[in-house]
């Protein structure tokens, strides 16, 4: 993997680079597992709900399939490829009973690679098995957090958890975050770092660039008329001037815990994250 940055030719050019994973084929996506993405462009009725929402790319969805849940059936990898809808790499995984599918790629895949998800199956990157069949101290990813759902969490690139412990029915994760999480030992996992760990080291460079992943321009609530917002107002720069930052509706902003307090799930967090 390489992070290829262009000569300053041009302002837009001076601070952009992109990120070269290695093993990427070249090739369009499996027709088969397509699917058309609608444009939500941040409204509902036509009103805006969602500010600095709108514009982007036509993409089209890839069907990744978080449950991989063919057990005992191998599979292998007959291309890796970027998916526009996601920060990690995607794999394209061909079974032997003829059936396709796309998985999120781990951290060292290569084409050509056999995996196989299967209640204990060998502690090989890319393969998916039961956490309590894991040993303690593996590096895992695309967790399960109720039995069967399939992955939900740890699922963005270069993400990956450190399993802790496991006792009689509870395994012990420890997030990227900091957070010690308890997750059922009968939960699905996949050995392995998410892939495109440099993927958070790109600079998009220039206006366009967030354009095209559909942000719209954002402006400063210190730099509005006081009517506009509650930060507004003032003679030159001024700061914010009250408590706390505040949405432009008055809501607390910037460091706002928003989880709920009575939330079910909270008994199962050890530790929250720093």
């Amino acid at each position: 993997m390489a992070i290829k940055v262009y000569q300053k030719n041009t302002a837009g050019r001076r601070n952009m680079s992109v990120v070269k994973p290695d093993g990427v084929t070249e090739k369009k996506p499996e027709k088969s597992l397509l699917s058309a993405l609608s444009k939500k462009s941040g409204r509902s009725h036509g009103k805006i709900s969602v500010r600095h929402k709108g514009g982007g790319h036509k993409r089209r969805y890839r069907m990744v399939d978080f449950k991989q849940n063919k057990l005992g059936i191998p599979g292998t990898i007959a291309a890796l490829e970027k998916d526009p809808n996601r920060s990690a790499l995607i794999a394209l995984i061909h079974y032997v009973d003829g059936e396709k599918s796309y998985i999120l790629a781990v951290e060292g895949m290569s084409v050509g690679q056999q995996i196989l998800t299967d209640e204990d199956a060998p502690i090989v990157k890319g393969n998916r098995l039961k956490l309590k069949n894991i040993p303690v101290g593996t590096v895992i990813s695309n967790i399960e957090m109720m039995v069967g759902k399939g992955g939900q969490m740890v699922r963005s690139a270069g993400t990956g958890a450190t399993l802790m412990s496991i006792d009689d029915k509870m395994a012990q994760i420890k997030m990227t975050s900091g957070e010690i999480r308890l997750i059922n030992r009968e939960c699905y996992a996949t050995v392995g770092q998410v892939s495109n760990f440099e993927h958070s080291a790109v600079k998009l460079g220039k206006a366009g660039r967030s354009r095209w992943l559909g942000k719209r321009p954002t402006v400063r609530g210190s730099a509005m008329n006081p009517v506009d917002h509650p930060h507004g107002g003032g003679e030159g720069r001024q700061g914010v001037g009250l408590k706390y930052p505040k949405t432009p509706w008055g809501k607390p902003a910037l460091g706002k815990r928003t989880r709920k307090k009575k939330k079910a799930s909270t008994k199962y967090i050890v530790k929250r994250r720093k």
